[in-house]
């Protein structure tokens, strides 16, 4: 087995100010609002918001108020950056935070959601417990997750957890997860995904045309300068079988429960 690469995941993503993606893009975001029912009026958690693109399409589309959390300081330093640049500070705020130990009171988020989040988390069962407490009676949790829609290789299974250090889940064990969490009439969409697939191009209008073009770019002067990061492609490269398979065995689903 080939040594973990010495910088991770997020350290790359963090560099890039791109944050990690969510599969299904902005398509699966605008689906998770919907089925949480949100708009103008509600206050929500948005768990792991990496760059803020979400928190800050929520307070700038639907008017709500947010607050977005995330374990990386980087990350949301560019957070505010992108509400001052967007003119939404008044409704949208960010803090450094764990998802597994969340710093509110119990119930007062309208909903809380989290999109490509809980794969990385260490213990999902405790972190989608904080996310019951600290809504609301009647309020939703929702997720959005990779999910294996068959059950992998163990190349493929030892790639993926090598390079993002993230375990995903299949349907059902997400689902379990909300159940045992208290949450009631859990609604379940599951996607596969393809090469050709629409969700790449709803990545780009999530993510946002200038801030990937500037992503590439700080990628580029990095791989000219760092032997790390060189080191780390090199690494983080899939085999031929890895990228035959990808599509076969990764899909995303989409988790909404009730308290």
């Amino acid at each position: 087995m080939r040594a973990k690469p010495k910088l991770s995941y997020f350290e790359m993503q963090a560099y890039w100010g791109v944050s990690k993606p969510h599969m299904g893009g902005l398509r699966a975001t605008k689906e998770l609002i919907r089925l949480c029912n949100i708009d103008k009026d509600k206050y929500i958690l948005d768990v792991g918001c990496g760059v803020g693109v979400t928190p800050c399409y929520l307070a700038k589309k639907y008017g709500c108020k947010v607050i977005g959390i995330d374990i990386s300081k980087s990350f949301l330093s560019k957070a505010r950056e992108r509400a001052k640049r967007e003119h939404i500070e008044d409704r949208v705020k960010f803090k450094i935070a764990d998802a597994q130990n969340l710093p509110f009171k119990n119930r007062i988020f309208d909903a809380v959601i989290c999109e490509s989040v809980n794969a990385f988390v260490k213990n999902k069962q405790k972190a989608i417990k904080e996310y019951a407490r600290v809504t609301k009676p009647a309020g939703y949790v929702g997720l959005n997750e990779a999910i294996w829609i068959k059950k992998p290789s163990a190349e493929f299974a030892e790639y993926i957890t090598r390079i993002t250090s993230a375990k995903f889940e299949n349907s059902d064990s997400w689902k379990k997860l909300l159940e045992n969490s208290g949450l009631k009439n859990i609604e379940v969409k599951t996607y596969k995904i393809s090469a050709m697939s629409k969700a790449y191009v709803d990545e780009i209008k999530y993510i946002g045309l200038r801030d990937l073009v500037r992503g590439w770019y700080k990628a580029l002067c990095l791989y000219i300068k760092s032997s790390a990061f060189r080191k780390y492609l090199k690494e983080a490269w899939p085999s031929k079988s890895v990228l035959k398979n990808y599509y076969k065995y990764l899909g995303y689903g989409i988790y909404v429960g009730r308290k």
